[in-house]
C-alpha cells in the first residue's frame, strides 16, 4: 500500500506536490499572521506542524517515486534535525535566526513541544499523501 502507483506520473505527482508545498507555507503564515483565528489552546504548534507538512510535501516534490514511509521518514528527520540544530548557537547562526527568513526556516529556541507538532504535520502529510496526491497525481 506504501508504493506508488507503477501507473503515476512523476512530473506530474512532483507539480502537485509542489503546489501542496506552497499551500501549507500560506496556511503557515496565515496561521502566525492571524494567531486569533485558531483556538488558543493550539498555541503556536499549528505553525509548527503546517512548518513539518510543508517539509513533507517538499521531499515528495523532491522524490516522486518514493514510498510514503519513506517521505515521512526524510520529513521527520528533517524536522527534527532543524529542531535540535537549535541547540547549537553559533554566533553566525544566531545573527540568521534572528531575521525573518531565519526565523521562518529554523526557529529560535529548541523545544520538545515542537517535535510533537512535527509529528502531527508529518503524519497530516502522509495522509493527505495516501488520500489526495495519489488521486490528482494519477
Amino acid at each position: 500500500m506504501n508504493e506508488v502507483p507503477a501507473h503515476a506520473r512523476p512530473s506530474r505527482r512532483r507539480l502537485v506536490a509542489l503546489a501542496a508545498t506552497l499551500a501549507a507555507i500560506a496556511l503557515g503564515l496565515a496561521s502566525r499572521r492571524w494567531p486569533d483565528a485558531l483556538p488558543a489552546a493550539f498555541g503556536k504548534y499549528p505553525g509548527d506542524a503546517l512548518w513539518a507538512l510543508m517539509v513533507f510535501f517538499a521531499w515528495r516534490a523532491w522524490r516522486p517515486r518514493a514510498r510514503t514511509r519513506d517521505v515521512a521518514l526524510l520529513a521527520a528527520a528533517t524536522s527534527a534535525a532543524v529542531e535540535c540544530a537549535k541547540l547549537w548557537q553559533a554566533p553566525w547562526l544566531a545573527a540568521f535566526r534572528h531575521t525573518t527568513l531565519g526565523h521562518l526556516l529554523l526557529g529560535h529556541v529548541f523545544s520538545w513541544q515542537n517535535l510533537v507538532a512535527y509529528g502531527a504535520g508529518v503524519l497530516v502529510g502522509v495522509a493527505a499523501d495516501r488520500l489526495i496526491l495519489r488521486r490528482f497525481a494519477a
